[in-house]
């Protein structure tokens, strides 16, 4: 992209995912439990209702703490991270819901 008429090249900025991602995965056991308040621990999960749909019964709705990785058994929804996870949950693309975090955690959001 060209500024009009200057000829200066700008390179669009990269949001940081990997960095975004390692970054909420140390906080998950502050994240997790504030994006879904009627969870609870088992060992290294986090099992809570489903808020994207009428779920009536824990257990099936799942986030690993250690690893990020999340899972609804009944529909087969699934993420690799709490990146994705906030997408799911917020309904945000995956670059919006990478943002947000960055600024929850006080972290530049950008390579």
């Amino acid at each position: 992209m060209t500024p009009a008429g200057r000829g200066i090249l700008i390179e669009p900025r990269r949001i940081a995912f990997r960095r975004i991602a390692e970054a909420a995965v140390q906080r998950a056991d502050a994240i997790v439990p504030r994006w879904l308040p009627d969870g609870k621990r088992e060992g290294t999960e986090w099992v809570a209702l489903n808020p994207t749909r009428g779920d009536s019964r824990k257990g099936s709705f799942k986030v690993n703490l250690k690893s990020g990785k999340w899972s609804d058994f009944a529909t087969g929804d699934r993420g690799g991270d709490l990146i994705s996870l906030a997408a799911y949950i917020y309904r945000l693309d995956q670059g919006e819901a990478a943002k947000r975090i960055a600024d929850m955690l006080g972290i530049d959001a950008y390579e």
